[in-house]
This record gives C-alpha cells, structure tokens and sequence, in this order.
C-alpha cells in the first residue's frame, strides 16, 4: 500500500512477463477506499508503449486492489469504454512508482451510448453498445506457452478475470457509478 498524500504525481510501468515493456503512463494519486488504492489519470494524459502510443481522451480513474490481480479503469463519459480492467500480478510500489506485470486478459464494458466513430468496430466484432466481456483470451492462451507462464499465475489470473468480470456484471461496487467521487476529486485537482 501506498503512503502518499492525495495529489503525489505517480508513474505507473506496465510490464509483461518477463519484464518486457509495456504502457507506462503518469497519474495523481487521489486516496484510498475499502476497495484500494485510486490513481488519477487527466484527460491528455500521454500513455505509451513499445511501438505504440496515445493520449487519453476523456479523464479516468485506476482502482488498484491491495493484493488483487488486477487493475480496474474507469474512464469519464466520451470514451468508448466505460470500465477497461486489466488482469495484472498485485500492483508493487516502489518509491512514487507502481509496477504492475499485465497478464494478458481484459475484462471491458463498454460506453452506452457509444461514439459514432466505433459503433462499426464494435459491431464487426460482435458488440453493442454496453456489452460487457473478456479481451484477448487467444494472448493469454499464447502467453502461456511463449512466456512460460507459471501454473500458479495462470490460476490467479483466470481467477481474477471470472471474479471481477462477475462483479462488472453484477454491477457491484466498484462498478456501479461509484468511482464519480474520485473522477471528482480528479477534476477538483487538475481544475485550472
């Protein structure tokens, strides 16, 4: 568990098994819950990776559970997604930053409405607007053999998927309109 203050700048490093790079990215450490620690991250916010980059559209928040194998991210509306979970090894600070290795499996619900410019994507890969679902089975299959994923990880991580892919279905909390208080104390910090 983090120490900081609300408002302490963190870079968070995504790696893959391995330690080979991933999306690296900057956010503001807003506070902590029963659910975990939570990361702001603005609108603009550049992320990137080997061979790919982008700059966040609308501002979102990452919940990052004390000992969960995962890390969930809630976006503002604007976006295509509503909540984009990533099946990751148990988030690791290291001073002001957090280390995460990404395990492959997504767990996304998508924007309801959806953005006019991925309506027809979503619709080529079989998806409506709200559609919930896991990502990038066939990688973490791949992984498996490739990047020699330990039996144990390959557990814990299918655990976690099922586990949260359930709750983002059930609408729990924090996957239930929730993670509004941290979206605003985001735009309460970064408010010019």
């Amino acid at each position: 568990m983090s120490t900081y203050a609300p408002g302490t700048p963190i870079r968070v490093e995504m790696s893959k098994w391995g330690e080979r790079p991933h999306w690296e990215f900057d956010g503001i450490h807003l506070g902590a819950d029963e659910h975990g620690e939570w990361l702001g991250v603005p609108a603009g916010t550049h992320h990137h990776r080997p061979g790919a980059e982008f700059h966040s559209q609308v501002a979102a928040v990452t919940l990052v559970p004390r000992g969960g194998w995962y890390a969930a991210t809630l976006h503002a509306p604007g976006s295509w997604v509503d909540v984009y979970v990533d099946i990751t090894t148990p988030g690791v600070w290291d001073g002001d930053v957090l280390r995460m290795v990404d395990l492959d499996l997504d767990v996304v619900r998508l924007a309801d409405p959806l953005p006019e410019d991925v309506r027809e994507e979503a619709a080529r890969r079989g998806h409506v607007a709200g559609a919930i679902y896991v990502d990038d089975e066939d990688e973490f299959a791949e992984h498996q053999v490739t990047l020699g994923y330990p039996a144990d990880v390959i557990a814990a991580a299918r655990s976690s998927c099922d586990e949260v892919l359930a709750t983002v279905r059930a609408g729990l909390a924090p996957y239930d309109a929730s993670h509004r208080r941290w979206l605003d104390e985001l735009s309460r910090r970064t408010a010019s």
